[in-house]
């Protein structure tokens, strides 16, 4: 059997890339297609480095030619990133910060915070040296949940600067707004507000030598996350989730938001929360009370990595209620299960440095009254 280049190329134009209004081949993206008897290389251009539309990109590349062509055929697809001159970091990066991870969720109460928590002290344990950014400005939870809630952040002189310095528990660094508001006052802030608020916890304090910084966002996709987003080079982001459908429909929306084409933040994974139910007295059983396995799927769905699952514990919730997350409980099912987890985190976070540049920089603009993000 030998592949025609012009069947192939022909093939290819019924596809498009995510982000492109035109096929493939009519957009520049495919380089150079050259075919020896039954093999065939395909040379793709992308202007993306998102990891998912890479995948995604191949995938539909072999599917097209084994299912026009020849289901017979081997492919090889060689996949270069260009992305446009004068790319900036987006935001300021913070000196001595490696890597900023934000962890997100679509939907509130699917325990995003207690699995910032949890994260946060299993990379201590694991020896890196970690920060915790508490971005959820409305309801702020950290200094509850690293039994900090009446500690506040002192006045310390660096370079001649006066800088805030983060409140440490368990070895982890944090600053949370709940630091500076008494626990019954609500926090009625607009939006700038609230970035500016943001901006001096980010920028005003002496968070030191960090190999992570977890950022805890508030629920949702909104003025929050843009501004982050804005002040800050994120590596990635992790999006949490149960496996109910309503939780899901909401989690889909917060990948999407990181994975928009203008704003373009890596998506390391979603990991599933109260995914199943073990009794003590019935150990091999498994409840699975909001449905199961829906979190791994959506992450099939969207081509990202399912990073696990954190069954319904509940010495979970009360560690997160008495100020000592649960990961901290050594030798206990638990640990293993977050364990297992961040060493997933931590693997996307060194496959995305390798493979991909620095995040495309965002500026916030106002259409119409309505807010809007777009390169830089």
């Amino acid at each position: 059997m030998k592949l025609d280049r012009k069947e192939i190329l022909k093939a290819l134009e019924t596809i498009t890339i995510a982000g492109e209004g035109k096929n493939m081949v009519e957009s520049g993206a495919v380089a150079n297609v050259i075919t020896f008897g039954d093999e065939v290389v395909v040379d793709l251009v992308l202007h993306t480095p998102a990891m998912h539309i890479k995948k995604r990109a191949e995938d539909d590349i072999k599917k097209t030619i084994h299912e026009l062509i020849s289901p017979e055929a081997k492919i090889k697809v060689n996949i270069k990133v260009e992305t446009p001159e004068k790319n900036e970091i987006k935001g300021r990066a913070i000196p001595g910060i490696k890597n900023i991870v934000a962890v997100a969720s679509g939907k509130g109460g699917v325990g995003k915070s207690t699995v910032t928590a949890n994260l946060a002290v299993t990379l201590a344990k694991m020896g890196f040296s970690v920060g915790v950014l508490d971005a959820d400005i409305y309801g702020p939870s950290m200094p509850i949940m690293f039994d900090v809630e009446n500690e506040k952040p002192i006045s310390i002189t660096v370079d001649g600067k006066s800088k805030m310095k983060p409140v440490e528990s368990y070895e982890i660094k944090m600053l949370s707004i709940g630091f500076f508001t008494a626990p019954s006052q609500a926090v009625i802030w607009r939006g700038p507000m609230a970035a500016k608020a943001l901006n001096q916890m980010i920028f005003d304090a002496d968070w030191g030598e960090l190999d992570f910084m977890l950022i805890d966002l508030p629920p949702g996709t909104g003025d929050i996350h843009l501004s982050i987003m804005q002040s800050l080079p994120i590596t990635g982001a992790v999006v949490v989730s149960t496996p109910q459908a309503v939780a899901l429909a909401d989690a889909k929306k917060g990948v999407a938001m990181f994975m928009q084409d203008n704003i373009n933040v890596p998506v390391l994974g979603i990991i599933e929360n109260m995914a199943y139910f073990t009794p003590e007295e019935l150990p091999d059983n498994k409840y699975y009370i909001f449905g199961q396995e829906g979190a791994k799927n959506l992450a099939e769905d969207l081509n990202v990595p399912f990073l696990g699952e954190v069954p319904i514990v509940q010495s979970i919730r009360e560690a997160g209620d008495y100020g000592r997350p649960a990961a901290l409980q050594t030798a206990s099912a638990i640990e293993t299960v977050f364990e297992e987890i961040t060493r997933k985190v931590v693997q996307e976070t060194v496959n995305r440095n390798e493979s991909l540049p620095a995040t495309e920089a965002i500026k916030i603009t106002t259409m119409a009254g309505c807010s809007a993000v777009k390169k830089n």
